[in-house]
């Protein structure tokens, strides 16, 4: 049984994260579940690259995450209800693995894309969560 849905999106994306939030929203409809949608801020990767940014740069990304997330469930979602978001800062695939503890997820939907040179070589982020999830992983193509 599904009781509560997660759904991964990727704000640099909207435009194909539409479609894939809409289907989180049914499945979560449809097993009468929770919605959470999470969204994942990269980090600087090392202290050093964090240094050359004023302080106070990656506070003011994830409140614009948080805002760009917000409005895009809204807009999405208009009549749907209570959504749960979420904004991490990391990497994608740990952070989206992180959340699904967290959110205590039975499921998760998240989109996928055409893997580039990089991808092939570490492997995509839906591919590393559908791994090592603890429960049921939706790939959606777009």
């Amino acid at each position: 049984m599904t009781n509560h849905v997660l759904c991964a999106v990727d704000l640099s994306h909207l435009e194909t994260e539409v479609g894939l939030l809409q289907k989180a929203a049914e499945l979560a409809t449809f097993y009468k579940a929770t919605l959470s949608v999470v969204t994942v801020v990269p980090d600087y990767g090392m202290t050093i690259v964090g240094s050359y940014f004023k302080e106070g740069t990656m506070k003011s990304a994830v409140k614009m995450a948080n805002e760009k997330l917000h409005e895009f469930v809204s807009e999405t979602l208009k009549d749907f209800g209570k959504v749960q978001h979420i904004v991490e800062i990391g990497t994608p695939y740990e952070q989206i693995l992180e959340a699904i503890k967290v959110a205590k997820a039975d499921l998760v939907v998240m989109g996928a894309h055409k893997p580039d040179l990089l991808d092939r070589l570490q492997g995509p982020n839906s591919a590393r969560v559908a791994r090592y999830a603890p429960c049921s992983v939706l790939i959606v193509r777009t």
